[in-house]
């Protein structure tokens, strides 16, 4: 990022760890919902909805960055917000099917956690996801959405620490 410019241009949100991860969790999310919801079902729409509004939120954020800090800010926090919704969302599919939600400590959380940590691209996840049921979608869903949970909160602070630091509009 250069100093001596007027409104400084930051980086490209498509770089962020958090936005390649959100990416994912849509496209998780938009085969989820049409594969294992009713076409009638409200429910469709809102998930989608949620994480596109997570992915959304982090690029409007971003853009937002090289005029005000503080709408970077909200926007991230509605990403973070919209994410949380949707993990609800996979959670509540979940249990009222009586389908196992992973405990943090279960084996596969364990290699879910460490598959998602490599992988940020959404072709290796709409592949990988066809050949697995919906209790396991779901659950590599909301091993996603934690992943990208830390990631935002870490981001979200840093830009509230540099906006202090530097100052901001």
């Amino acid at each position: 990022m250069q100093t001596n410019q007027f409104l400084p241009q930051k980086g490209n949100y498509q770089s962020l760890i958090v936005y390649q991860k959100t990416e994912c969790i849509y496209d998780i999310t938009f085969y989820f919902a049409h594969h294992f919801l009713a076409k009638n079902d409200r429910t469709v729409d809102q998930m989608v909805q949620a994480a596109r509004s997570g992915k959304q939120n982090i690029a409007e954020g971003c853009a937002a960055s090289t005029t005000s800090s503080e709408t970077e800010i909200k926007l991230l926090n509605v990403a973070k917000a919209s994410l949380q919704e949707l993990l609800l969302d996979y959670q509540d599919y979940l249990r009222v099917r009586d389908l196992a939600i992973w405990d943090v400590n279960d084996v596969r959380t364990i290699q879910t956690r460490r598959v998602c940590a490599r992988h940020n691209d959404s072709a290796y996840y709409r592949n990988a996801i066809k050949l697995r049921s919906d209790e396991t979608i779901a659950n590599i869903a909301i091993t996603l959405i934690h992943q990208a949970d830390i990631f935002l909160r870490k981001y979200i602070n840093r830009v509230k620490d540099d906006f202090v630091k530097q100052g901001g509009i």
